[in-house]
């Protein structure tokens, strides 16, 4: 199920939404749809859009960031270590190979609910596809096959030549040229389509700029974010 709510910081808006939902904050996923900072005459607020577990574990388990909580476990053996994983680097593995390119498949990280493979490759950049969509593609199917082995409980994250960490870097310098842009022009700038979790990335790198606000705009998965200097309406 999805929610909206709005409160006058980001904050507060999942305050709202983890107490009117009855959930603890791991069990839902936030996506930033507007911000306004406050001004002489209006009051700041950030509207979000709350994605509940079920929501996210069947339909967008791809849009989740890569990078883990904590570092403690980036560097796990890359073995399977349980009948899990191994089925779940089985099932990687096969998909690839009937796609036609070679790969192996090992553990990059473990964590309580979630679990990141590496994918070693000499096709990779075909693997990541335009934006890391089909990166995305693929990992969607690994987490449906993940519930139908009766681990919905936890995400996997599929990555390949530190792409998923290079798209942030890449995200957040794209964050800061636009403000830039739209600050000196005092113009607004819709930036290219995007996932939940890339949106969300451009709306809390900008959060803190005060003469800059963000908004999301489109329909379906891969919606716009707008960057709009704060005089302009």
């Amino acid at each position: 199920m999805t929610y909206e709510y709005e409160g006058k910081t980001e904050k507060e808006a999942i305050e709202l939404a983890a107490a009117e939902l009855r959930l603890e904050r791991d069990k839902f996923d936030v996506e930033i749809l507007e911000t306004q900072k406050n001004s002489l005459f209006k009051k700041g607020y950030v509207k979000i859009r709350v994605h509940t577990v079920d929501t996210m574990e069947h339909v967008n388990p791809e849009f989740d960031g890569f990078v883990p909580k904590s570092t403690k476990n980036v560097f796990a053996n890359p073995l399977p270590q349980d009948e899990f994983e191994k089925k779940l680097i089985d099932f990687t593995t096969t998909m690839i190979n009937k796609m036609g390119y070679e790969v192996t498949v090992e553990i990059m990280f473990r964590e309580e609910r979630k679990i990141g493979m590496r994918l070693n490759s000499s096709h990779s950049s075909i693997l990541i596809g335009r934006k890391g969509k089909n990166l995305d593609a693929m990992q969607l199917l690994v987490n449906v096959y993940a519930g139908r082995l009766g681990r919905d409980d936890v995400r996997i994250i599929l990555d390949t030549e530190n792409y998923r960490i290079r798209r942030e870097e890449s995200l957040v310098r794209l964050a800061y040229n636009t403000a830039d842009k739209v600050r000196t022009n005092r113009s607004s700038i819709l930036l290219e389509p995007m996932n939940p979790f890339e949106r969300r990335l451009i709306h809390t790198t900008l959060n803190d700029i005060s003469d800059v606000e963000t908004k999301s705009e489109g329909d379906g998965l891969y919606k716009q974010v707008r960057v709009i200097y704060k005089g302009i309406r």
